[in-house]
């Protein structure tokens, strides 16, 4: 009997140290996408952004970090690289498939578009570069 408390003390021991020790973040929670139409906006911006593309919604809800992982700060100058990439790219439709580049991205690098904009536009432009092998810019994407 006393061999059994020993045990089950030493188990309930381990595991609270082991729950003790977590290093654990805060982080908000990542959104869980349910559409393969995915609409940010900011209001009082008046801007929109609209990703129409099957596969970011499953890669979204397996690999993107959650909210506040990245700065803002850190996010727009990804950003504002890969849109400049990304537009010099939809310029040269005889270069680059115009089946990658359908549209110009109107990114405004004087605009804070805020959070969540610059949240959702990196993590497609991170999908969208690791799904078509394309690299954009000055860094290479990664999850």
């Amino acid at each position: 009997m006393k061999r059994i408390l020993v045990v089950l003390f030493a188990v309930f021991s381990f595991l609270f140290a082991c729950n003790v020790s977590q290093d654990k973040k805060s982080f908000d929670d990542k959104p869980k996408l349910e559409s393969d139409t995915i609409r940010i906006s900011n209001k009082e911006l008046e801007y929109d952004i609209i990703i129409i593309d099957p596969g970011f919604t499953n890669w979204f809800n397996t690999f993107a970090k959650p909210r506040n992982y990245y700065s803002q700060a850190y996010m727009e100058a990804r950003n504002i690289i890969w849109v400049l990439e990304w537009n010099r790219r939809f310029q040269l439709p005889n270069q680059y498939n115009r089946d990658l580049y359908e549209m110009r991205i109107d990114y405004d690098t004087s605009t804070n578009y805020g959070y969540e904009v610059n949240y959702m536009l990196y993590n497609y432009l991170i999908y969208f570069q690791l799904t078509y092998k394309q690299q954009l810019g000055g860094y290479s994407p990664r999850i």
